[in-house]
């Protein structure tokens, strides 16, 4: 028996990359930041800044479509999928990826005027002030 689970907590660096396959079917890439702050051996406080690129199909990113942007707290269970691609120059290029199950929007909604988020869901949070993603984004073959 063997597992692949990914749990993780973080905010969205860059607004949502929504297309649309095969028979119209939707597929959402979503850049999301997640920190882990601790003191060094010399007092300082540190935070490092782990990008992940999330996959989200159908339903999920239809949500994200609607109410994910720059900056929204979200919860994603899902898998880890490293795939592989030749790019132009005909190098093996490859990119590890979390394939979501499950997406839920974390904080306080923006405005009282937003439109109700569906119950699969909770509301979108405030912009938070968290860094670019690095250049690895501009990576991916889509």
């Amino acid at each position: 028996m063997s597992v692949n689970k990914v749990i993780l907590v973080g905010h969205v660096g860059l607004d949502p990359e929504v297309r649309y396959i095969e028979s119209n079917t939707p597929v959402c890439n979503i850049r999301l930041a997640t920190s882990e702050v601790y003191k060094n051996k010399s007092g300082e406080r540190v935070t490092n800044t782990e990008w992940h690129t999330v996959v989200l199909w159908r339903g999920l990113a239809e949500v994200a479509e609607k109410y994910v942007k720059k900056g929204t707290q979200l919860y994603i269970e899902g898998r880890i999928r490293t795939r592989s691609w030749d790019d132009k120059d005909g190098n093996k290029r490859y990119t590890t990826e979390i394939v979501a199950d499950v997406m839920q929007l974390l904080g306080k909604r923006e405005d009282s005027a937003s439109p109700s988020v569906p119950s699969s869901a909770s509301k979108p949070s405030e912009t938070a002030n968290i860094p670019e993603p690095g250049p690895e984004a501009d990576d991916l073959p889509f």
